[in-house]
């Protein structure tokens, strides 16, 4: 499917090549354009158009695994509107936003994007009842994703069972919808990061998740590699925190991460197509 706006029926008709010419579309002229290699390989598209009136972009690789997150303690409703109109606009896999905002977004986009929130968020060390009451809520306001936080300490302390009880708990409460496990892999030694992907699988967790984004360091190819080694087989892995370019992106993605949590690729994205075509404008 091709997206954007100006194309009509057309859009299924458009066969998409390095070189293209076509001729007063609805009215649009458009030039022959020589698609940049790199843009193309940026978004991975099947699809993309690139004329003087508009860019258009079809199914996306990279963006399609993407939760498009603001979590921070400054967001305005204005500024999760934002993220939510992107994460629709660019097909993301969810937008990742603060619970406080869930129901209002929820009803916002009505359907068209999976809402994702935070429970215990960032540090983990609510007890098990308030992170359960965390997610009820966050799911009766309408999430259909959840992104907790382990306790770090209790997993110091070699309290393996209660980290377990907790995620089946949480799980539980998720009633269906998906639970990705946040272990914070900056403060973790080799070890532990081995146990929690142990762990994650017996609780029935659908993912493994490295970071906050909040702490002393975010997803890194290594734990990457080493949690897709380790996780069982129906557990999926995402990659958060400091994701800052479509190379680290597609790595991660190369090594076995099923999600990505940044803001930054579409920013990029953004920022990059619209330069692209103010070339294109200026030397038309």
């Amino acid at each position: 499917m091709i997206l954007g706006s100006g194309l009509g029926k057309f859009a299924n008709e458009i066969e998409i090549v390095d070189t293209i010419s076509y001729n007063d579309i609805e009215g649009y002229p458009m030039q022959d354009v020589v698609l940049p290699t790199r843009l193309m390989g940026m978004m991975g598209a099947k699809k993309i158009l690139l004329t003087n009136k508009g860019v258009y972009y079809g199914s996306e690789k990279i963006l399609g695994c993407v939760d498009h997150t603001l979590l921070s303690v400054t967001a305005t409703w204005e500024d999760i509107k934002g993220i939510l109109d992107d994460a629709m606009k660019y097909e993301t896999a969810s937008a990742c936003i603060p619970a406080a905002y869930v129901k209002e977004a929820a009803e916002y986009v009505a359907g068209k994007l999976p809402i994702c929130t935070v429970i215990g968020f960032p540090n983990g060390y609510s007890t098990t009842a308030v992170k359960v009451f965390e997610t009820k809520d966050a799911i009766a306001n309408g999430a259909e994703e959840i992104d907790m936080v382990i306790n770090v300490g209790t997993l110091k302390n070699r309290r393996y069972q209660e980290i377990e009880d907790e995620i089946r708990a949480i799980h539980e409460a998720c009633d269906g919808k998906i639970l990705k496990v946040i272990i914070e892999t900056c403060l973790l030694t080799e070890e532990e990061k081995i146990k929690m992907c142990e762990i994650v699988t017996n609780a029935g967790a659908e993912y493994i998740k490295t970071s906050t984004g909040f702490s002393t360091g975010g997803a890194t190819f290594d734990d990457v590699a080493l949690m897709r080694k380790h996780i069982g087989a129906d557990v999926k892995v995402k990659a958060a925190g400091g994701i800052s370019s479509f190379d680290d992106a597609e790595k991660f993605v190369s090594l076995g991460a099923d999600r990505l949590g940044t803001s930054r690729l579409i920013k990029i994205m953004k920022t990059q197509v619209q330069d692209i075509l103010q070339d294109h404008v200026h030397q038309a």
